[in-house]
């Protein structure tokens, strides 16, 4: 099997801190085959991939220089000599930022029911959802408050954090225009507000995404026996800031504070829990793998609300 695929390959290295331009990437044409080819229709595009082009991506594989990004994908196989995958199959994948990629058998696909399904597969819900459900354990009545949310991850957190039973969801954002409608009983902005203006008494549940400053102000806000789940480190990702955080260990002790990391792999039992919850999680989509380099320094520019994909 060989297809003739475009790929955008990452083109020197970037220290992290240093900004993001068009002259990173070019476009190459390969030869490809091996046991199954899936013809990419989506690809998601996150923060996350910040970190993986500055080099600085522990535990996850960094991209490497002269190689072909990889990614978030759903498309569908055109040709297999796996039985259990055949053409017409849909599937995700981590082989994005290309028209045709190889996943060879070794890799994990998930099977996609249909090209209808696709976004759906695409979006961060389910680690949204299993941050709350498992990790930040919200319960009924909780004050709940999410970092960074309008990005993919606290753009869909306001309507699970009620489903669970909280009665006040708030956020932080450098956009707060972006945050009106996805749910949220008050945002504040991170560059001229502070978490105590949205939550004066405190807060039961954080989903943080960011980390830095804004986990040191939650863990001050946080009542009595409040769970942080910990979900990312934007601050560090986009901004430079240093992957540690000093935190007043004697607020946690005393107020009995739990943080947890995790992620949505750690808890397969909740993803067919949060399937049947049918939530739409708010997209933005982008058209062509031409204009994908663009689409991730917007997205890192702050310039999107809820999940970016990218229709390759």
């Amino acid at each position: 099997m060989a297809f003739d695929s475009r790929e955008v390959r990452l083109d020197t290295h970037v220290p992290l801190g240093q900004p993001l331009t068009h002259g990173l990437f070019h476009q190459t044409r390969s030869l490809i085959s091996g046991p199954v080819v899936v013809r990419n229709r989506w690809m998601s595009l996150t923060a996350a991939m910040r970190t993986l082009i500055s080099g600085t991506a522990a535990p996850m594989p960094a991209y490497q220089v002269g190689e072909v990004m990889h990614g978030p994908a759903v498309g569908e196989v055109v040709a297999s000599t796996d039985p259990e995958l055949a053409p017409g199959n849909w599937v995700r994948h981590s082989r994005g930022w290309r028209e045709y990629a190889v996943v060879d058998t070794y890799e994990k696909i998930e099977p996609v029911p249909s090209a209808e399904e696709a976004m759906r597969h695409l979006g961060q819900g389910l680690t949204t959802y299993v941050g709350l459900r498992a990790a930040a354990h919200v319960q009924p009545g909780d004050t709940v408050l999410v970092t960074g949310a309008t990005g993919a991850v606290g753009s869909i957190a306001a309507p699970i954090a009620r489903l669970l039973g909280a009665a006040r969801v708030v956020g932080s954002t450098g956009s707060p225009g972006r945050a009106a409608d996805l749910g949220y009983d008050a945002v504040y902005d991170r560059h001229t507000g502070s978490m105590a203006d949205v939550a004066p008494a405190g807060v039961d549940a954080v989903l943080d995404t960011v980390g830095g400053q804004q986990l040191r102000e939650a863990v001050q806000l946080a009542r009595p026996g409040a769970r942080i789940a910990l979900c990312g480190a934007l601050a560090h990702q986009l901004g430079g800031d240093p992957p540690t955080v000093e935190l007043d260990l004697m607020t946690l002790i005393g107020k009995r504070i739990t943080l947890r990391g995790f992620t949505a792999s750690d808890h397969p039992h909740l993803h067919e829990e949060w399937h049947r919850l049918g939530l739409r999680e708010p997209f933005t989509v982008v058209d062509g793998l031409d204009r994908a380099p663009q689409a991730l320094i917007d997205l890192l520019a702050g310039r999107y609300a809820g999940g970016l994909v990218v229709r390759v």
